[in-house]
């Protein structure tokens, strides 16, 4: 290896000096104006104001594989245009170098002699005499070959990224998809009706709800919410979905059901990366002597359920206690029983709807605004109410940054024109 400042000539270590170093500089000095014209980095062309070429040089012949004489008094600086840039320049190009006598930095493509297309950056000035009036027009021209190759594959990127995006929303809606029920079971006695709003196609949301059958005419529901979003988020809620039906069917009990789910979830997640939810069971029995269903719920942390009465009341049931699913070994579960007699309906959500920023000001809708709405629809129906909710968060649009699940009941009354 030669030494800083040195050379290797036939094994032999070459000092370099301050005079060599002089001599080069000299050297430079003496490249002559019209070797710097003819090839420099960049295409230099004089035309005469009616575009025909009077000067150009060499390197923008050797980009576009022409003699000169071919070009020089020959042609115009137009003729070297693609026809989609023959008519930017008559209609933009031209007009506007002679009303600013300067326009820089065009996209325009010129025609090589082989037939191949060079995209270049253009820029022109007018020269002007000691009159003022103009005596021809100067430009230089940019290889931009690089830079369109660039912007091809960064065009191509983006495209890509999108196709993916759009995959990635199909598989989403067909995984959320696949974490509900297709349809609702069909309880005699009952109407029944549920919504899901999804916050955002680019990930998969929490919330689940369910409707099914148990033993001896009694029916099970439920209604919960997962911690977080995506993949991780989806795994538990098919977790916690089919592990609510078959704790469900060995021990129908809304208390017992929970407890259970508790249990798998603290196991399941209970290292460095906890996994929980929210979640209210009801057990749903018909009273077949007066109309109407029994229903014991069991909350675990989760917003209360919303009974709107037939005689136009509307109130929460409150589960006081009730814990989160899957943080403690031994979690409270609170439970309350009611009566929902011909007329009645109940709501149960996730707090997707409670939570989402109204437009006026960006405030919470809030437990109290959802308590109103729903005095304000009482006596109503199961449709008419997951129907209106629609409508709410539909006004909230960007607002809603949650997922939003509603699953509504109500038994109709006997022999009389359901009010809505």
């Amino acid at each position: 290896m030669g030494r800083a400042g040195g050379e290797e000539e036939g094994g032999r270590n070459v000092e370099r000096g301050p005079a060599d170093e002089r001599g080069q500089f000299l050297a430079l000095l003496e490249d002559s104006a019209e070797d710097l014209y003819e090839n420099a980095p960049c295409g230099y062309l004089s035309t005469l104001l009616d575009g025909t070429i009077a000067k150009i040089n060499t390197t923008l012949l050797g980009w576009l594989g022409h003699e000169r004489d071919v070009l020089v008094g020959r042609r115009t600086f137009s003729d070297l245009l693609t026809v989609g840039g023959r008519l930017y320049h008559e209609t933009h190009f031209a007009p506007l170098l002679r009303m600013q006598g300067e326009i820089s930095g065009i996209a325009l493509e010129l025609n090589a002699a082989d037939g191949s297309r060079l995209p270049v950056l253009v820029t022109s000035t007018v020269r002007t005499g000691s009159d003022g009036e103009p005596l021809l027009i100067r430009t230089t021209v940019f290889d931009a070959r690089d830079r369109r190759a660039y912007e091809s594959e960064l065009l191509r990127a983006r495209q890509e990224s999108e196709r993916e995006r759009e995959r990635l929303k199909a598989l989403n809606v067909t995984l959320q998809k696949t974490l509900l029920p297709p349809a609702l079971a069909n309880v005699p006695g009952l109407e029944v009706a549920a919504y899901y709003h999804i916050a955002s196609l680019d990930e998969v949301g929490g919330d689940f709800y369910d409707l099914f059958p148990l033993a001896d005419g009694t029916w099970g529901m439920f209604l919960g919410d997962v911690c977080g979003k995506g993949a991780a988020a989806a795994a538990v809620t098919s977790l916690a979905r089919y592990t609510l039906r078959a704790a469900a069917v060995y021990d129908p009990d809304p208390a017992a059901v929970l407890t259970n789910l508790n249990t798998v979830l603290n196991h399941e997640y209970n290292g460095t990366d906890p996994r929980f939810c929210t979640v209210i069971f009801g057990l749903l029995t018909p009273d077949t002597d007066r109309g109407g269903f029994h229903i014991t719920l069991a909350s675990g942390g989760h917003p209360p359920a919303l009974l709107m009465r037939a005689d136009g009341t509307a109130d929460y049931l409150p589960t006081p206690g009730g814990q989160l699913i899957g943080i403690l070994p031994h979690a409270h579960i609170a439970t309350t029983t009611l009566r929902l007699d011909p007329g009645d309906t109940l709501l149960l959500h996730t707090d997707g709807l409670t939570e989402a920023r109204t437009p006026a000001g960006g405030d919470r809708y809030g437990d109290d605004a959802l308590h109103d709405l729903g005095h304000t629809l009482a006596p109503t129906t199961a449709s008419a109410t997951i129907g209106a909710i629609r409508d709410l968060l539909d006004t909230f649009d960007a607002g809603v940054e949650d997922d939003t699940a509603i699953l509504a009941i109500h038994v109709p009354r006997r022999g009389s024109e359901e009010q809505r």
